[in-house]
């Protein structure tokens, strides 16, 4: 009988060689390994990341419950608290992230997954995709409409379909994965899977170390022409007590501010990113910690943390709003005026006191609003008519123009039966 399983992990994150910012973050510890990828642009995508790493890696301990019910959890509570920053900051609104998690329990993985960020299982030299994208592209592929060698070069492989926006509190995708001894998992942003095929991949993680692995596979999809920010983590399923100095890593833009010990304490780092300031890891917590630190090793307490505290609402707040609002009200007057001068250049043919009519305006009718109104009254009695036509003038006849009303007129005029007087002698 084995006993539990444990993991070996590594973690890097690239800001590549286009970006300005790294809008991706990760994270690798014993029990959690996740990949958010932010998206939002001016709308801070990489605040969106970080934010929920800092709220998934609070799952970084072993699991005493239902593995998916954990993880569901946790993306919730990272959907809500992204919700908060863009109720407190509207200039957020738009920002959201993918996220990629998985909780390990000794012997299984508990996965959740929302975006285009991708989960692998590398196992006997085969590389097995556990994620399925949310994408526009992804759906065209289901539906058999392009192949994945396509997609990759559509102009829409970018539209992702279900992210964390605090906003629409999407479903995440829910799944278990047991695992075995030997088995690597590859947890990755588009920037590495949306570059590399299986192939490449497959032949890298075959290799060396976790490190060696995360490192080459930044490398590899940076070298393959990758436009986008790039965030890699390998993590070894194994049956041995891993290394004691091994401590989790925290990547990206979750890691965008030094993380120096207080107190004159000091930690030492196994990993080592090849893109100073890009990677970033957490580190040991001693034992000799004074008491009233409260630290633990799973959820650090951390510039990072007061970095995205609550902060105070601005200043002027209302006065913004009511500026917002009247600009809106401003734009649905003027739409609402160019519909109504649009609306009262239409004429249509119809009936007014048993009189074959022109009206001007749109033939529809909306409660509480006159949209139309008799324009022509003619002397052309419904009565005359025949049932066809007289049916026809009653439900409307529409007309280009006013010209082409009268001549719809004339018409129904020409043909009306006037009965004829008779007299006696």
């Amino acid at each position: 009988m084995t006993g539990p399983l444990h993991l070996a992990y590594s973690a890097i994150s690239d800001v590549g060689r286009v970006r300005r910012d790294n809008q991706d973050s990760g994270y690798a510890g014993p029990w959690l390994l996740t990949v958010c990828d932010g998206v939002g642009g001016a709308a801070r995508g990489d605040l969106a990341s970080s934010t929920a790493v800092q709220q998934l890696r609070k799952l970084d301990a072993e699991p005493t419950d239902d593995l998916l019910a954990l993880v569901a959890g946790a993306i919730h509570r990272a959907d809500d608290r992204i919700g908060e920053l863009v109720e407190e900051d509207p200039e957020l609104s738009g920002t959201s992230t993918t996220a990629t998690v998985a909780l390990f329990d000794g012997s299984r993985l508990g996965v959740g997954h929302l975006g285009d960020s991708r989960g692998y299982l590398f196992r006997g030299g085969e590389l097995r995709q556990l994620t399925h994208d949310h994408t526009f592209v992804q759906s065209l592929i289901d539906e058999g409409r392009i192949s994945e060698e396509e997609s990759r070069v559509h102009p829409h492989r970018n539209l992702i379909l279900k992210a964390l926006d605090g906003v629409r509190h999407e479903e995440p995708d829910l799944f278990e994965v047991p695992l075995e001894v030997g088995d690597r998992i590859f947890l990755c942003s588009d920037g590495a899977c949306g570059t590399l095929d299986d192939a490449r991949m497959a032949d890298i993680l075959a290799t060396g170390t976790p490190d060696y692995a995360a490192v080459e596979l930044v490398r590899a999809s940076l070298e393959a022409g990758s436009s986008d920010n790039v965030t890699c983590v390998v993590a070894d399923v194994i049956d041995t007590e891993p290394d004691p100095d091994l401590q989790p890593l925290l990547v990206g833009a979750a890691a965008d501010l030094p993380r120096k010990a207080t107190g004159g304490v000091t930690g030492r780092g196994l990993f080592r990113g090849h893109r100073s300031g890009d990677t970033g890891e957490i580190d040991p917590v001693p034992d000799d910690l004074p008491a009233d630190m409260h630290v633990i090793p799973s959820d650090p307490i951390d510039r990072e943390a007061q970095r995205y505290a609550p902060r105070p609402p601005a200043r002027y707040t209302w006065l913004k709003r009511l500026l917002a609002l009247a600009v809106v009200l401003g734009v649905i007057w003027v739409a609402l005026a160019a519909m109504w001068s649009w609306s009262q250049q239409q004429f249509y043919v119809g009936v007014s006191d048993s009189r074959v009519t022109i009206f001007r305006g749109l033939n529809a009718e909306i409660p509480g609003i006159e949209i139309s109104h008799p324009y022509e009254v003619t002397d052309v009695d419904l009565a005359n008519l025949s049932e066809i036509d007289a049916e026809q003038v009653a439900e409307g006849i529409e007309a280009r123009d006013l010209d082409d009303a009268r001549a719809t007129v004339d018409n129904y005029a020409a043909r009306q039966d006037v009965p004829t007087e008779t007299s006696t002698g």
